[in-house]
């Protein structure tokens, strides 16, 4: 998989990440703890989101109302690895992405 933007930084050992907003509302996914490397995207409700990353990267979940946002999640990257194969629409179910306890929650 190629992320045209924000490649991730010269490094032989990445992963396939998977994350899946689960909630009513629209989110933003962000990783700002690797040098030289900011990622930033808006995953609408639903949306499942697919992105290269690196094994010490954290995931930071921004979610709230258009004039506020909340750091809801912070997630390890590596807990979100999934394989090439499991990237293909059909094969990705909710069991092989991370729901945070936090979106869960708020979802019930």
């Amino acid at each position: 998989m190629t992320q045209i933007l924000d490649p991730v930084p010269n490094q032989s050992h990445y992963f396939l990440c998977c994350y899946v907003n689960t909630t009513n509302s629209v989110q933003v996914a962000r990783i700002t703890n690797i040098e030289n490397w900011y990622f930033e995207r808006v995953v609408f409700p639903g949306q499942r989101l697919i992105f290269e990353a690196l094994p010490e990267a954290v995931l930071e979940i921004h979610s709230g109302s258009m004039a506020t946002a909340v750091l809801a999640d912070q997630i390890p990257c590596h807990e979100l690895a999934i394989t090439p194969a499991q990237a293909e629409p059909e094969t990705v179910s909710q069991s092989e992405t991370h729901e945070s306890a936090t979106i869960a929650t708020a979802s019930v």
